[in-house]
């Protein structure tokens, strides 16, 4: 009660200075405040050039890596989300497209502490990198991916997504496989060369068969796991179409070390 009466009492003079040497001290704070940040943010980049040196990755410190080639807008990004949140795993994903990747960073569900999306080209690994470095990714997913590449360039890609791999780590394939009915429907003049082919929209597509894609993945080092050809009878009742899909199901791993020997 005294303290107020004491407020009350003051003059108009000392209550003016009291507020001067307020904001006097106010600002000498905010000062240090900003100095301390100032010492922080600077201790924050030499921390962060610090792990650049060490070999700093995103998601360096989960210990179960996914890494998905051509993942478009994401149709398999977020449900992979959704099942390894709270999880000890991380997922990588690229596209060579710029607007399919903006699309997947830009989804509410994209999780940046536990995905990285990024701009990649797979046919052009002379001037693209990884963020991440070989033998680091437990699984890769190559998923209808491969059949759009030219046929001259598949060996060199497998080539480069087996370097990628732990020892033990795995690439999970599935494609067009020999006459599915895609392949049947596509009109004459569309064939480029052999089972290579050029869609209406300009893109191409290769229909594989099981002997060549054995071939492909144990030249690049790979073990095969599973080489199956599914074949499916997909009915549309309405119209009474039945349509024959036949894909490639596929299953390579990097051998351990000791496997070498």
């Amino acid at each position: 009660m005294q303290t107020k009466l004491d407020s009350v009492n003051k003059t108009h003079a000392e209550q003016a200075v009291e507020t001067v040497e307020k904001a006097e001290s106010v600002q000498r704070t905010r000062r240090t405040n900003d100095d301390m940040n100032l010492e922080h943010k600077g201790q924050d980049w030499k921390w962060m050039d610090r792990q650049k040196n060490q070999g700093y990755f995103p998601g360096i410190d989960f210990t179960f890596k996914i890494f998905e080639v051509g993942c478009g807008a994401g149709n398999s990004v977020f449900p992979i989300l959704s099942k390894i949140r709270d999880s000890s795993t991380f997922l990588y994903c690229c596209d060579f497209s710029t607007h399919a990747v903006h699309l997947v960073t830009c989804h509410p569900l994209y999780n940046a502490s536990q995905c990285h999306a990024f701009v990649h080209d797979m046919c052009d690994e002379a001037t693209s990198t990884y963020p991440f470095p070989d033998g680091s990714i437990d699984v890769i997913l190559l998923v209808f991916v491969l059949s759009s590449i030219h046929p001259e360039r598949m060996q060199m890609v497998i080539n480069r997504l087996s370097k990628l791999l732990k020892p033990g780590g795995m690439i999970l394939f599935r494609d067009y496989g020999r006459y599915d009915l895609s392949q049947l429907r596509l009109k004459k003049g569309r064939c480029l060369f052999g089972n290579f082919y050029v869609r209406g929209d300009g893109t191409c597509v290769y229909f594989f068969t099981n002997e060549e894609i054995a071939r492909i993945f144990i030249s690049a080092g790979l073990k095969e796991v599973q080489n199956v050809m599914d074949r499916r009878l997909q009915v549309n009742r309405k119209k009474k179409v039945a349509m024959h899909r036949v894909w490639v199901q596929c299953k390579y791993q990097k051998p351990f070390t000791k496997d070498l020997h």
